[in-house]
């Protein structure tokens, strides 16, 4: 399994990259939901979820804060085709305000996801940082002064 998640595709997006990978897969994951399953939410919803993981997986440690902010905007945009909705532009923003009330459960999920993996990476980050900066001062520390 270890072997299998190495040959993963790792790309470093910036954060602009991340949103507009983000955004487009659920749009296109949202596509393929209304045509296979008839629009089903539950779909959407558990298809945003790892979704949320790599998108908090692949974006840069630069831009990490940017994950949790990026996901709720794809979960959005995507829902757009799959909430429905007639009778125009009024019809089918009702019908994502609706669909983004009803199912306010995934969208905070996804949410929680991204932020806990943002996390993490930010911890990890900063502590090699630390660690970096400790073996520094301990090396300069070595050297003779002149």
């Amino acid at each position: 399994m270890v072997l299998a998640l190495r040959r993963f595709p790792n790309p470093r997006l910036t954060g602009i990259g991340a949103g507009l990978f983000a955004a487009l897969t659920m749009f296109l994951l949202a596509c393929v939901d209304r045509v296979l399953f008839g629009a089903s939410e539950i779909v959407y919803g558990v298809l945003f979820l790892p979704v949320s993981a790599l998108t908090a997986l692949w974006v840069r440690p630069a831009d990490l804060v940017t994950a949790p902010i990026i996901v709720p905007i794809a979960f959005a945009v995507g829902v757009i085709p799959v909430a429905g909705g007639t009778g125009g532009f009024g019809g089918q923003a009702m019908a994502v305000v609706t669909a983004l009330a009803v199912h306010a459960g995934w969208l905070y999920g996804g949410t929680l996801v991204a932020g806990l993996i943002a996390s993490v990476r930010k911890v990890r980050q900063m502590r090699e940082r630390q660690r970096h900066l400790l073996r520094a001062d301990r090396a300069a520390a070595r050297r003779p002064r002149a």
